[in-house]
């Protein structure tokens, strides 16, 4: 069966319960307006590209929700081909979770669609596109369809004085060989929707203590970033609080991963904060941070070298709770020289990967073995998972919706199975979940 006989079949029975769950668009307001279709990105003066994105822009709106409140968001398709909006890192039904494989029904090409749910957990999360790109890549995440979506807690102490949102992104995609393969790769970068040096900077001042809600918006890439002359105080992983917040130079984030770090503005000046890689910092992946009264060129100064590692942000301590051990092998395939490779799950690659089976309200250790020579940003849909093994160092308390597999190393995490429904697990890199990286976890 292919993907496309499969997402048929599944859609055909889902159908009779998914109309209920969706409220066609009518007259009555909704809470949130989306609307997507054509945009023009302009990252600088003679830098001006079209593409695809939410509300006239890209990133689109920043979407603030109250957490428990109900809401309908209402999105119209302007373009002529089908779209998904998946709510990144909400725990809500499939029907409205903006997948296709879990049923979820598409907003058609020149059409409406409402998405009705209660937005949980609070936190940073965020919102994009769903789709297959294959080899178009006008399409998927290599557009500009996403955004932030913060859920407000019900108690929400804000121990800051602002609060700044930075989403960290790659445009005008392109195809280049290597090593036999054909891999991504980028011409423009940028912090938002602006180049390093164009644009507002971030403006501060003295004695301020400044919220980073940062988001690794790239299709691809893992990023390392810094802020020149200060240090993050790491607070939160994908919207979640860490047990054990710490100070360090820099931050690194695979694709769709968020970091929430509080900075001490205790170092005056005008100052970059951005890639750490020259090329692409140079090339626009950067950001302008001014201290009041302060003017002149920013300044970069690249950090300290040092290893990251999320056991930084955790408890030492292994947790001993007793979970049901579920293995998951991640490995290539080499399809033929200036090809993608495919990408396989316990030895299949999606639509025939095996099923993930896990019964409501139980505990399970999912083990990711990343037999690859690639990174792996895997993500659980509807649902977060706890850390618990490291590459071989136990720890506890991290929770997180995507964990970065280094090449060749493994990760352990736990998961309570407490969300019912047809839930994806894939790969959020867009090549490879497009190519076979991806399974369903069903309940039974």
């Amino acid at each position: 069966m292919n993907r496309r006989v499969f997402l048929k079949a599944l859609g055909a029975a889902a159908v009779p319960q998914l109309a209920r769950a969706q409220a066609g668009c009518s007259g009555e307001k909704a809470d949130f307006t989306l609307r997507i279709g054509s945009v023009t990105v302009e990252l600088a003066p003679g830098k001006k590209f079209k593409t695809i994105g939410y509300n006239g822009s890209a990133p689109g709106p920043i979407l603030r929700m109250a957490e428990g409140k109900p809401i309908t968001v209402e999105v119209h398709n302007e373009t002529s081909e089908p779209e998904l909006v998946h709510w990144h890192g909400l725990q809500i039904p499939s029907a409205v979770d903006g997948s296709q494989e879990e049923g979820t029904p598409l907003v058609p090409a020149h059409g409406c669609r409402r998405y009705s749910f209660t937005p949980r957990p609070a936190g940073t999360r965020w919102y994009h596109t769903h789709t297959m790109a294959m080899r178009n890549l006008n399409k998927a995440t290599y557009t500009g369809q996403f955004g932030f979506l913060y859920i407000e807690p019900r108690d929400d102490p804000g121990r800051y004085d602002q609060e700044v949102f930075l989403a960290l992104r790659e445009w005008d995609p392109y195809f280049s060989s290597q090593d036999d393969g054909i891999e991504v790769a980028y011409k423009h970068f940028s912090i938002n929707d602006r180049a390093l040096g164009y644009g507002d900077p971030v403006r501060v001042k003295a004695g301020q203590r400044v919220l980073f809600r940062i988001l690794n918006a790239s299709a691809t890439l893992v990023r390392r970033i810094a802020f020149s002359g200060h240090e993050f105080q790491v607070i939160a992983m994908d919207g979640n609080p860490v047990p054990a917040p710490r100070k360090v130079a820099a931050l690194e984030l695979g694709p769709a991963e968020r970091i929430d770090a509080v900075v001490d503005m205790d170092h005056s000046g005008v100052w970059i904060l951005g890639a750490t890689e020259d090329h692409d910092r140079r090339g626009g992946m950067g950001i302008v941070v001014e201290y009041a009264g302060q003017s002149g060129e920013p300044r970069w100064v690249a950090p300290a070298e040092a290893g990251w590692s999320y056991l930084a942000f955790g408890n030492p301590r292994a947790n001993s709770q007793t979970a049901e051990l579920v293995p998951l092998v991640f490995e290539q395939k080499f399809i033929g020289h200036n090809w993608m490779d495919a990408w396989k799950i316990n030895g299949k690659s999606f639509p025939k990967t095996d099923p993930i089976r896990v019964r409501a309200n139980q505990r399970y250790r999912l083990l990711f073995d990343n037999r690859s020579d690639e990174a792996h940003p895997v993500h659980l849909h509807r649902h977060s998972f706890e850390l618990t093994k490291v590459e071989g160092v136990e720890t506890s308390g991290i929770v997180k919706d995507v964990v970065v597999l280094n090449p060749k190393k493994q990760v352990e995490v736990d998961l309570v199975a407490n969300n019912p429904g047809p839930t994806l697990f894939h790969c959020h890199q867009q090549m490879h979940m497009d190519y076979g990286f991806m399974a369903m976890l069903e309940y039974i």
